[in-house]
């Protein structure tokens, strides 16, 4: 059974063109998208309590429709370097997650956040849910897996794909 349990949440559909990728904001479609994979998430028991995001406009935007959702009353870590992270750094800041923590939310970007899904899987997901996660990771495509140690022994091959939703509002 699981230690812990770690949802690898993309960023819902954000606006095309801003005065910088930084700076992109969410469509109405992706705020809904958001909250309702949030609401999944309540439907599910999965409550994070801890929350990592990256500080784009459009991964901050995705967490508070996610977490209102969600009915959740917690203040995320903003995370510079999780927007530019590869999926190295986007582990580092995995393992640094409070060894209190047993749910922890990690709002990212593509391609690294379904890279990280795929590395941290140890060959042993469910067929049929590792088939959608292949099939792609959309915006608002979360991923659950299974943590069967602390934060910070995590590494990859060290996890297991358990859930995948795609929010759609």
């Amino acid at each position: 059974g699981a230690v812990n349990t770690l949802i690898i949440l993309r960023h819902a559909k954000a606006e095309a063109f801003s005065s910088s990728d930084h700076e992109r904001v969410l469509t109405g479609r992706g705020h809904r998208d958001a909250e309702q994979a949030g609401e999944w998430a309540r439907e599910a028991g999965l409550a994070p309590d801890h929350a990592v995001v990256s500080s784009a406009a459009r991964t901050r935007g995705t967490w508070s429709s996610f977490s209102a959702g969600a009915g959740l009353d917690l203040d995320p870590v903003i995370d510079r370097s999780l927007y530019g992270a590869g999926t190295d750094g986007a582990l580092e800041i995995i393992n640094a997650a409070p060894p209190t923590a047993r749910t922890v939310l990690l709002i990212g970007h593509n391609p690294t956040m379904a890279y990280l899904v795929h590395l941290l899987d140890d060959g042993g997901a469910d067929a049929e849910v590792f088939a959608r996660v292949s099939e792609g990771f959309p915006t608002s495509a979360l991923a659950v897996l299974d943590v069967p140690c602390g934060w910070s022994d995590l590494d990859f091959g060290g996890a297991r794909i358990t859930g995948f939703h795609v929010g759609r509002g």
